[in-house]
């Protein structure tokens, strides 16, 4: 797929060409330097934003050229987001949040998936709190079991512990990681940050809007020995 922003002498590729399958029951993370196209990258995969050329499917459905409403639906239905703010609403319980989107869309909330995922993240004692009753962390893990709760076929997170304190994102990492393992979710994550990047299966390194390089069962070290070899430009140096 190819992003481009801007016609003629001021057209600038941010994603050039990229070919990538993201596996389906797997961690991946991607990552970057500041203006390497990772965010652009996320943002089309997850239909938020077109592509110029190129094709996207999420599962068996072909998302580029959807209609508005056939592409929020699919966003509702088969896509769950995990954004670095929380994007609560204040005036509902942490339950209510969770259940929020299948409410909206009318479905039917399966109740033992639903206490599958609580418990998977940890907030069995705190549907009944607002957000404002709860830590950046619990307020976190909130928004992860709204984009669990909905079985979606793919969950995206854009830098998900960016506003954490290194325990609280070590806790809703952990959390990412088992709902991995145990409910076999399918997580795309953009992060900086090569300890966040540790609990993916996958890392893709972008530079320049291409992919540049991969890495299976990354550890924090090896990813951070990776990023200190691009150059201010996100090129190997």
């Amino acid at each position: 797929m190819t992003k481009a922003y801007g016609v003629g002498e001021t057209r600038v590729l941010a994603l050039d060409a990229v070919d990538v399958d993201i596996a389906r029951g797997r961690f991946t993370a991607i990552m970057g330097p500041s203006g390497s196209g990772k965010s652009t990258l996320m943002h089309c995969l997850a239909g938020l934003d077109t592509v110029s050329e190129g094709r996207i499917w999420i599962g068996d459905t072909e998302i580029t050229g959807l209609k508005d409403k056939k592409l929020t639906q699919l966003r509702r239905d088969k896509i769950g987001f995990i954004f670095q703010s929380f994007n609560l609403l204040p005036t509902l319980n942490a339950a209510e949040n969770i259940t929020l989107p299948m409410d909206i869309a009318g479905r039917k909330v399966d109740r033992d998936w639903f206490d599958r995922v609580v418990e998977t993240v940890g907030l069995a004692g705190r549907l009944k709190h607002r957000p404002t009753q709860l830590s950046g962390g619990q307020q976190q893990r909130v928004a992860v079991a709204r984009a669990l709760a909905a079985r979606p076929e793919i969950i995206f997170g854009d830098e998900p512990t960016g506003n954490l304190d290194s325990r609280a994102g070590a806790e809703v990492l952990g959390f990412l990681r088992r709902s991995v393992d145990e409910l076999g979710q399918t997580i795309v994550m953009v992060t900086h940050d090569p300890v966040a990047a540790s609990y993916a299966d996958r890392v893709l390194y972008l530079a320049d809007g291409r992919i540049v390089d991969e890495m299976l069962n990354p550890t924090a070290d090896s990813v951070l020995e990776r990023m200190k070899s691009f150059d201010g430009r996100g090129r190997t140096s």
